[in-house]
């Protein structure tokens, strides 16, 4: 490791404590789990308790416990946020991720502030200014480019993060009032009721449909697991799986598949990176991102700013399309015979595309043999149909089970002279303890080496795996004498651990700092007094504040994807595989979205049309 080593981090979701330990367990170096209120998944909600028992897992792997507290905040709820920040640093959390800035101005423990994506940071100025007001990380727009990241980088000295995998929100974060708007439910307050996952028409100003009950708005899933060592040239610090409200399965395979490629590019890069926390784990099962929940996959913006000539959105369905398994070469009733490669198995989930409805259907396989399948229920599915797995028995069963042990690497030393017989441990980190006791033992008549070895090497359920030992001296040492030792020293190494793990300090609020734009608008997101005066302290000086508390205006959402695009029909690509008119409309139920496409930023806005 070289003195200028960045520390990496793989940070995981936790919907509650459970899925938490597993993410440690199963590789990551710290995950974000939700408090229960302000946490911008208000289905993802945890005690304090749990969290300190989170806290207390993490931190003996030198891990990291974030908690959301990343809603917009009002004025009659900021001694509450306040009272519950202070429950949280007392529980041992290590950082609060936030998008309110009246935290900045609440009388908080000195706990170290992360900048959420919803705090919407896409240029260098933005990200210098948090940077100098006191955050200590800046979560990214899922949308910037390497260079853009790299631009950013450049500019501060705080760890970036960024999201590397998992859903994406068709919106710039925080900037999306489509679910308030339509149901009420404010996506700012942790409510989201995620209607880009709904099917649009797409019409013309005439009411003709151009496009007829598609998913339109609905994202692939990221998947910058190719993509690690660019974005850690880029920048890039904190690697960010999406998924607060994913059950346990999902969180252990794709920690686990990251932790696998992560490692690979530390090892690989002669001490520029260092891994943030210590342990090594160990799995049961190989993992596979397409065995998980998926939309199928997309890079997004990472390469391009324009990119033209790729899908972003999965337009037929919002469902999991799992792995492609092969296609159905005969059917009759409710047994299938399948051309695949694939190993089936009993309790397989397999899905396809009704030739009848369209929709994306799923089946049980209640037998497989060979690729020969008797489902539970008889298909209206046609020879050349292409399969899809969306449920590997085998591996849920696998997941479902205890399938990572995590453990820490311990040098051993075991010397006996003058009367002491002396274990000394030291962890992956340098930590050494040790203890001595008098003892009188006799000369060996026989190598007594590899016995002691393997009685220091009995750590299993300790957290602790003996990496390598020395023994000095050949004495005969009872293994009830030496046993007792090694137990005796292990729980010294452990409270000497704990009791040296430092948390980090908030960074100084710098009031020389100047927001990079005079005039706030409602995207912004100012709810409460606090953020107010935080603002104009910084020199801003007009605030329309949150929609939340001001009104109802129609704008509904921002975002870098682009509907044209992704149909192929591009305003500025001369080769653009087709046209549409100049003015489109989204439909769905009983709301209608206007489509405004802003050529120039290659950005697209969508507002809500008054009936």
């Amino acid at each position: 490791m070289t003195p200028s080593a960045r520390h990496i981090e793989l940070l995981a979701p936790a919907r509650d404590a459970g899925v938490a330990i597993d993410a440690i367990d199963h590789g990551a170096d710290a995950v974000y789990m939700g408090a229960m209120r302000f946490g911008a998944r208000a289905a993802a909600g945890n005690t304090v308790n749990d969290i300190a028992r989170v806290c207390d897992y993490a931190h003996a792997f030198n891990a990291r416990v974030y908690a959301t507290v990343n809603t917009i905040v009002y004025d009659d709820e900021l001694m509450a946020v306040e009272l519950l920040v202070k429950e949280l640093y007392n529980a041992g959390v290590d950082a609060l991720i936030v998008q309110d800035m009246a935290l900045l101005r609440l009388d908080l423990p000195p706990i170290p502030l992360h900048a959420s994506t919803q705090c919407d940071i896409r240029t260098p100025e933005k990200a210098r200014f948090l940077q100098d007001v006191g955050f200590s990380q800046l979560v990214l727009a899922r949308e910037l480019t390497l260079n853009e990241i790299a631009r950013i980088h450049a500019a501060v000295d705080v760890p970036l993060e960024a999201f590397v995998h998992g859903a994406l929100c068709v919106s710039y974060s925080g900037r999306c009032q489509v679910s308030r708007l339509v149901k009420g439910r404010s996506a700012n307050r942790g409510e989201c009721a995620q209607l880009c996952r709904l099917p649009y028409d797409l019409v013309d100003d005439q009411g003709m449909v151009i496009v007829h009950g598609k998913h339109l708005l609905s994202l692939r899933d990221m998947n910058h697991s190719n993509d690690i060592e660019s974005m850690l040239a880029a920048g890039v610090s904190s690697f960010k799986i999406e998924g607060r409200l994913k059950d346990s399965r999902y969180v252990k395979n794709v920690v686990a598949y990251y932790r696998h490629r992560i490692d690979r590019v530390i090892a690989a890069s002669e001490g520029r990176y260092v891994r943030a926390s210590m342990g090594t784990s160990e799995f049961t099962f190989t993992p596979q991102l397409n065995k998980s929940f998926n939309r199928s996959f997309t890079d997004y913006f990472l390469d391009e700013r324009h990119p033209r000539h790729k899908h972003m959105a999965n337009i037929d369905t919002p469902k999991s399309m799992g792995e492609p398994v092969g296609e159905v070469k005969q059917v009759r009733g409710n047994v299938l015979q399948v051309d695949s490669q694939v190993e089936m198995h009993n309790g397989d989930g397999l899905s396809f595309f009704d030739p009848a409805t369209s929709e994306y259907t799923g089946v049980r396989v209640n037998r497989a043999d060979g690729h020969r399948l008797l489902l539970r229920d008889a298909v209206n599915v046609r020879p050349g149909t292409q399969l899809y797995r969306t449920t590997d028995k085998l591996m849920d069963d696998v997941l479902s089970r205890r399938s990572a042990e995590r453990t820490i690497a311990v040098d051993a030393k075991l010397e006996y002279s003058q009367g002491r017989l002396t274990l000394q441990l030291t962890d992956e980190q340098g930590l050494t303890v040790e203890k001595s006791i008098a003892v009188e033992l006799q000369a060996a008549q026989a190598d007594q080496a590899e016995r002691q070895l393997m009685t220091l090497a009995k750590l299993g359920g300790t957290g602790y795996k003996l990496r390598h030992a020395v023994v000095v001296g050949q004495q005969f040492v009872p293994a009830s004498v030496l046993t007792s030792l090694r137990r005796e020293v292990v729980e010294t190494l452990r409270t000497e651990q704990r009791s040296q793990y430092r948390r980090e300090q908030r960074r100084a609020e710098d009031g020389r700092a100047v927001y990079p734009s005079q005039h706030l608008v409602s995207a912004d997101n100012v709810a409460n007094r606090l953020s107010q005066q935080f603002y104009r302290d910084h020199g801003v000086e007009t605030i329309v504040p949150a929609v939340e508390v001001s009104g109802e205006p129609t704008h509904a959402m921002h975002t870098r994807y682009c509907l044209r695009r992704e149909l192929g029909a591009c305003l500025l690509d001369a080769h653009a595989q087709r046209r549409l008119p100049s003015k489109l409309f989204l439909r769905s139920g009983d709301f209608t979205m206007s489509v405004h496409c802003d050529c120039a930023r290659c950005e697209m806005h969508l507002e809500i049309v008054k009936p």
